[in-house]
């Protein structure tokens, strides 16, 4: 399911927040509601990515955000040829959303 960026604006409760790790610098936000988990897109309805996590941050800074937790899954195992696990191998760290820098002004 996808909620845009105004719809989350508008929540009147905070929502924790996932922010996938994909691939090298890669990054993409889930949002957790009480009817499930929803991907982040813009207006037009394309999923919000970013190679920048701090830019991603930022974004996340001026929404209704409860919590924030930074999730990578590795394919590792697969990659070496290991049996596929039964449970996931996610590392899951949570990230603080407030008083973090903005911007850095010069």
């Amino acid at each position: 399911m996808k909620l845009t960026i105004t719809q989350f604006a508008a929540l009147r409760d905070a929502a924790d927040v996932t922010i996938h790790s994909l691939e090298q610098a890669l990054y993409q936000v889930t949002v957790s509601l009480p009817t499930g988990s929803h991907v982040l897109v813009d207006g037009k309805g394309v999923t919000i990515r970013s190679r920048n996590l701090q830019s991603i941050r930022e974004m996340l800074k001026v929404l209704p955000v409860r919590s924030i937790t930074l999730r990578h899954e590795s394919a590792y195992d697969e990659m070496v040829g290991q049996p596929v696990r039964e449970s996931s191998n996610a590392l899951e760290v949570s990230i603080s959303h407030e008083n973090f820098p903005g911007p850095s002004v010069h």
